[in-house]
């Protein structure tokens, strides 16, 4: 067998079509999540916190303030972003929990193998 048609059989199971849409689905299952974080979340979250903005936390390396980080930016400062660390955590959170939700609801719906008949 040539490595064409190994490679051709390879990439035509259905393993590898059903990865393929998996990928194609998640990258806009994606920006609903961060729709959903972005827009009706975090905003909740950050006046809960008294109308602060998580992405805008930074803490700047010189010791010194700045209003935003692209201020520090423009002033030459490094920052260290923390706020854009706990909106990713946020993020992955509200995902995980929605997978876990999804995975569990179609394995209700797979329907059970009945148990074999003993001999």
């Amino acid at each position: 067998m040539g490595m064409m048609s190994e490679f051709k059989e390879f990439a035509v199971k259905g393993n590898v079509m059903d990865l393929a849409v998996g990928v194609v689905i998640g990258a806009s299952f994606n920006k609903i999540v961060s729709s959903l974080v972005d827009d009706l979340i975090m905003p909740v979250v950050g006046l809960a916190l008294g109308g602060r903005d998580f992405k805008g936390l930074f803490y700047a390396l010189d010791g010194g303030t700045y209003a935003t980080i692209e201020a520090a930016a423009e002033a030459g400062v490094g920052t260290i972003n923390y706020g854009n660390v706990i909106q990713n955590l946020v993020d992955f959170a509200i995902v995980a929990f929605t997978l876990f939700v999804v995975v569990k609801g179609l394995n209700r719906l797979r329907r059970q193998k009945p148990p074999a008949p003993a001999v």
